[in-house]
């Protein structure tokens, strides 16, 4: 390759229109072998400056990758998988994100690291806002973040192509306030729609008497039950969703609750909430899902949610007038109550008037 003065330039090299550098690189053992970078410029004078940005970037130990990156879905199995596994995240956080990059893979996965365009996550994403939520699409391209970034780490890519895809708007609706009447609906239409109904409704009952998060209360043993202090433990493996237990004190309808749920104990289990495919094994219940799908709509509460179980705690607790500090401590919420006040502290029109009713003007 011959500069302006004609003059050969070392290292830099043209073959069929394409200019490339060639230089010493260490492989993976640590051994000096010659490898062709190609360069992304269009003119001798370019080519020239790409030159020095690559021997500075290999003085630096920050050359870019040399050769053929891996696709998506290799880099995915061989790389990240393995990093994903490691990492020291909760396990349902790696299935939540394992279950995001499934999208990415199936629409990216067959496309090399370095020729994933922003308009190809754009496809993609567009795709899955068809047919998923808002905030559940967001997730996903959290997760192909989490990937990418790694991918550059590995000096596979330089710019992350999502850099410029902005994330879907999440309209986040007011939460219905359902009444006890509604929960104990859906705990009767249980016991006619569902093949596990009594269980099922322990549970609704157990969230919407705890606050407990739906993976939580899978969780509970017999053992963190203490009738004698009149306490749950919530959280005793370290992975509720901030890290660390919590003692929820019993109201008197939850010890009641508790007391008849006894009374029915799998002799051989030491979850509240076993497995009724434990066979030999002792396992807790993976989810009760279906049987809310089926008793929700029997009882005509389609929206109904396990996560509505929680704000009826919740907003029970605020509406008998306890602090918010106590209630977030039983929920879990490390920030003294702020949370409480702002999303769950509005009430029931009924308790409203009846405030409204002890306003005294002299």
């Amino acid at each position: 390759m011959l500069d302006v003065r004609k003059q050969p330039v070392r290292h830099l090299y043209r073959r069929n229109g394409s200019f490339f550098a060639r230089i010493s690189v260490e492989d993976e053992q640590g051994r000096k072998k010659k490898a062709w970078v190609p360069l992304d410029v269009t003119t001798t004078a370019q080519a020239q400056e790409e030159l020095r940005r690559v021997l500075v970037e290999r003085e630096d130990q920050t050359l870019r990758h040399v050769g053929e990156s891996p696709t998506l879905e290799t880099y995915y199995t061989k790389s990240y998988l393995p990093i994903l596994l490691a990492s020291g995240k909760k396990p349902d956080t790696i299935v939540t994100e394992r279950g995001h990059l499934q999208h990415w893979r199936r629409g990216l996965g067959h496309l090399r690291l370095d020729k994933i365009r922003p308009s190809h996550v754009l496809s993609v994403f567009g795709q899955m806002r068809k047919t998923l939520q808002p905030r559940t699409c967001n997730g996903a391209l959290v997760a192909l973040n989490n990937l990418l970034r790694a991918a550059k780490t590995d000096t596979y890519l330089k710019v992350l192509p999502t850099s410029e895809v902005k994330r879907f708007k999440a309209v986040t609706r007011q939460r219905r306030l359902y009444t006890l009447t509604e929960i104990e609906r859906v705990c009767t239409k249980a016991l006619e729609a569902t093949k596990n109904g009594v269980q099922f409704a322990d549970y609704i009952r157990f969230l919407a008497f705890t606050g407990a998060r739906e993976v939580e209360a899978l969780k509970v043993r017999w053992e963190d039950v203490n009738f004698d202090r009149k306490q749950v433990c919530i959280g005793w493996d370290g992975n509720p969703k901030n890290d660390s237990f919590r003692w929820v004190d019993m109201s008197p309808v939850l010890d009641a609750h508790l007391h008849e749920m006894e009374k029915r104990r799998a002799p051989d289990s030491q979850w509240l909430f076993p497995s009724p495919q434990r066979g030999d094994k002792d396992l807790a219940a993976k989810s009760f899902r279906e049987s809310r799908i089926l008793a929700r709509t029997a009882a005509g509460l389609l929206d109904f949610g396990f996560h509505d179980c929680r704000h009826f705690f919740i907003s029970q607790a605020v509406m008998s007038g306890v602090d918010f500090m106590t209630i977030a401590k039983w929920v879990g919420h490390r920030d003294g109550g702020l949370l409480i006040g702002k999303v769950y502290g509005h009430l029931s029109d009924e308790h409203t008037r009846r405030q409204a009713g002890k306003v005294s003007f002299g």
